[in-house]
């Protein structure tokens, strides 16, 4: 690129063919079943299919050329708000949701231009063609006529979220209310969100009506590929919920102080919460309200240590995730590792990025077994979790995904290192190892862990 990025330049080709089917594979990853009524996924050839939600079609402008923007920012599900006000979609700017198609990317930074859009409209219409499938859609109204004898209806939302404004719910009654109305009119009612972070469903999620819902998430250009692998049971799916879904946005928040004057642009917080706030991205336990250094005050977001700590039931635990087959744990060994150091204070060594080298040292290794007890081929994401003297309930440690055959069994092992046994302490300024026992944990979520036990050091 010339020094002056604004300056134009010749484009280049930099797609790989063989990067396609990594493409495809995290975006089917990224998806999380949470509800799936009697098997209603996956779906098995039915015979008439009704599909509604703005959502669910390719947004109507995917122009890279464009001047204002919108495809190269991320903006192209949410754009033209003002004539969308007026026409159809009663919402008003920045907007909670993105009305003009389906969300495949979050806003500003997170945005990207694939090379094409594979909506799951379009994919929905290529496996009724493949199927001898009939398929109906209605993207458009929010109260829509619905064919008595479908044999499932698929209604796709999303939350919209993008850099430099603050997001301003965590749901929005539009989308809820779209919901509603088809679950009303029909038994069958699939629905996906395709959500950048946290979003609610409490306003529906227990209608009798809703069968089933997935977490999309953000999946890129192979959206509607993905989906549909899913609902039609080409492949399982094994994504599990990096965020606490709560019942209520108020089982959440802590304030954030946005002041006045010379700090206008600069948020304070005070940490009030603690260690009891999520501290890692997707893989681990970020749950945190996207931010804007300008606009409303915004509010953090407490993780699961919070919700443990408090005893707050949620709708969908951290790390949780349905799979189309079942799996058991059993066979928990914990040991320290033969020679490990396990002296109160680090021992001296290179300081290097992350600190000191020694607190990467293995002190013990946890082992369990995972057994398919279902008739599907799956993933499986096994979670550790630790609970360190004086600290929260417990806290991931560790996880591992993992396919298993029908009747088959994986031995899952996870390593533990000091710096993961060790707390913070403030008058040493250094993380020091307890001499105690710590009570480690096992399972499918946060709040699924059949196995237990302790390690001992000390």
């Amino acid at each position: 690129m010339p020094g002056n990025f604004l300056v134009p330049h010749k484009s280049r080709n930099a797609r790989d063919p063989a990067s396609k089917a990594s493409v495809l594979h995290g975006a089917i990853e990224g998806h999380v079943l949470v509800k799936n009524v009697n098997k209603t996924l996956p779906l098995k050839k039915p015979d008439l299919i009704s599909v509604f939600g703005y959502d669910a079609p390719a947004p109507p402008e995917a122009n890279i050329a464009a001047q204002n923007g919108n495809y190269r920012l991320g903006f192209l599900s949410n754009y033209g708000l003002a004539w969308l006000a007026t026409i159809r979609y009663p919402f008003q700017q920045p907007g909670k949701f993105a009305p003009n198609g389906t969300l495949i990317t979050g806003g500003g930074s997170g945005g990207a231009s694939p090379a094409y859009i594979s909506a799951p409209l379009d994919a929905l219409q290529q496996r009724a063609y493949e199927d001898d499938t009939v398929l109906y859609y209605d993207t458009v109204s929010n109260n829509p006529a619905i064919h008595a004898e479908s044999d499932a209806c698929i209604v796709f939302i999303n939350a919209y979220a993008t850099e430099g404004v603050d997001r301003e719910a965590l749901y929005d009654n539009y989308s809820d209310a779209l919901v509603k109305n088809v679950a009303n009119k029909c038994s069958n009612t699939i629905v996906v969100i395709h959500n950048a972070g946290i979003r609610l469903v409490d306003q529906w999620i227990e209608h009798p009506n809703v069968t089933a819902l997935i977490f999309a998430h953000l999946p890129g250009q192979d959206s509607g590929r993905a989906v549909v692998s899913l609902l039609y049971g080409d492949e399982s799916p094994s994504g599990k919920l990096p965020y606490t879904v709560a019942k209520n946005e108020s089982d959440y928040n802590v304030p954030v102080a946005h002041p006045e004057g010379e700090f206008f642009r600069f948020p304070q917080d005070d940490f009030t919460e603690g260690v009891y706030i999520g501290t890692y991205l997707m893989s681990h336990n970020t749950i945190v309200l996207y931010s804007s250094l300008w606009g409303k005050a915004n509010e953090e977001i407490l993780d699961y240590k919070d919700f443990d700590q408090k005893k707050v039931q949620p709708r969908y635990e951290f790390g949780f995730g349905l799979t189309y087959t079942t799996f058991e744990y059993s066979g928990l060994r914990i040991a320290l590792k033969q020679g490990a150091n396990t002296s109160y204070a680090p021992p001296t060594s290179r300081v290097s990025e992350g600190g000191l080298e020694s607190l990467w040292d293995v002190i013990a290794t946890v082992k369990a077994t995972v057994t398919n007890t279902g008739d599907v081929k799956a993933k499986e994401v096994a979670q550790l979790y630790v609970h360190i003297p004086g600290g929260p309930v417990k806290q991931l440690r560790g996880f591992s995904k993992v396919e298993i055959s029908p009747g088959e069994s994986a031995e899952i092992t996870f390593s533990l290192t000091r710096k993961d046994l060790s707390d913070w302490n403030t008058n040493d300024q250094r993380w020091n190892l307890q001499q105690a026992t710590y009570n480690v944990m096992v399972g499918a979520s946060s709040r699924i862990l059949p196995l237990t036990g302790d390690l001992v050091i000390g």
